[in-house]
């Protein structure tokens, strides 16, 4: 028996509702076109996990046709190919990538569906790839243009790489709305022209203020409240556009107003597996790869985005965290260099 099927494999799992648990599992075999991929660290997605966890979702809704007990949650992974199958699309042992794959120790996965990371960079904030990814479908659905004005409504960490890519594509004015002064502070660094640290109901005298009595030609929530898309239609331009980025676990209590229809807003809804659906999908490695050039090139500000960094065993005090502090956490990292 050789190192590599002596180590144990590890992986936080939901064993049901409200239970978090560290497992060991086996791993599959690396056929053709695979590799495998010992994980150094990887990022919660603290709105997804937590309503997964907590079943925060409505019945007959998208949540509850996915979510099934137990869960293996995690979708933003950095390790190292610890093993390659033949036709790995020239990747090899030492290199560094990311995946989409779960809070594990380990993963075999197919090669197309593994980025190269570039030199240089911090491998602990890499794992935001998959975060800046759903925001950049926001972005494409909002069909931003140079010297838009955006409002972002909710600055958790999709609302952080919102602001981010905005600031990257040529806004006049990105302005952040949240109740929480360090996020806030984050949306600053990451490029917001304003902050508004008051609830989005209470914000359109102070947004009317930051762009100078103009309106927004674009908003997006990314809050994952139902409750925010009436006031979102409020602020928006006749004629303008609301993406609703935020995954909604309760989607019947999203209420429509007047605006729609007198002042002819579009709504738009951006969802993560929407690049999926193309015939010429090429493992998100595009997009993947421009959010690490904006980075590495000073352009993607993500200093300060990650607040806490767990060792997987102490994966159920980390979502215990994120749950009941939630303003007080942006980016949670498990980090595997110590499994």
């Amino acid at each position: 028996m050789n190192e590599r099927e002596k180590t144990v494999e590890r992986r936080v799992v939901f064993s049901k509702p409200g239970r978090v648990d560290f497992e060991v599992f086996e791993p599959e075999a690396v056929g053709e076109g695979m590799v495998a991929v010992r994980s150094l660290y990887s990022l919660m997605s603290t709105g997804t996990e937590n309503i997964v966890l907590h079943r925060r979702y409505e019945p007959g809704s998208h949540w509850d046709r996915w979510v099934k007990f137990p869960f293996w949650p995690g979708y933003a992974v950095v390790g190292e190919i610890v093993q390659a199958g033949a036709e790995a699309g020239g990747l090899v042992v030492g290199d560094r990538v990311v995946l989409r794959a779960p809070h594990a120790s380990h993963h075999v996965a197919e090669a197309l569906r593994c980025t190269p990371v570039p030199p240089g960079m911090d491998l602990s904030v890499t794992p935001w790839f998959a975060l800046a990814k759903i925001a950049f479908m926001g972005a494409r659905a909002a069909e931003q243009s140079l010297g838009d004005t955006l409002v972002v409504i909710g600055l958790g960490p999709i609302g952080q790489m919102s602001v981010r890519w905005a600031t990257a594509a040529g806004a006049r004015a990105v302005v952040a709305i949240d109740t929480v002064a360090p996020r806030l502070r984050l949306a600053q660094r990451g490029g917001a022209t304003a902050a508004i640290a008051k609830p989005v109901g209470e914000a359109a005298d102070d947004l009317r203020d930051a762009l100078e009595d103009r309106q927004a030609d674009v908003v997006i929530d990314s809050t994952g409240n139902a409750e925010v898309l009436e006031a979102a239609l409020g602020l928006v331009r006749a004629h303008g556009r609301v993406v609703i980025l935020g995954d909604t676990g309760h989607p019947t209590s999203q209420h429509l107003t007047g605006d729609l229809i007198t002042r002819g807003i579009t709504i738009v809804g951006a969802h993560d597996s929407h690049s999926m659906q193309t015939p010429i999908w090429d493992g998100d490695r595009s997009i993947h790869s421009l959010f690490f050039h904006l980075v590495t090139t000073g352009r993607f500000d993500v200093e300060g985005l990650n607040t806490h960094t767990f060792h997987p065993n102490d994966c159920a005090a980390a979502y215990e965290l994120a749950d009941q502090r939630r303003g007080d956490t942006l980016g949670i990292i498990f980090d595997w260099t110590r499994v």
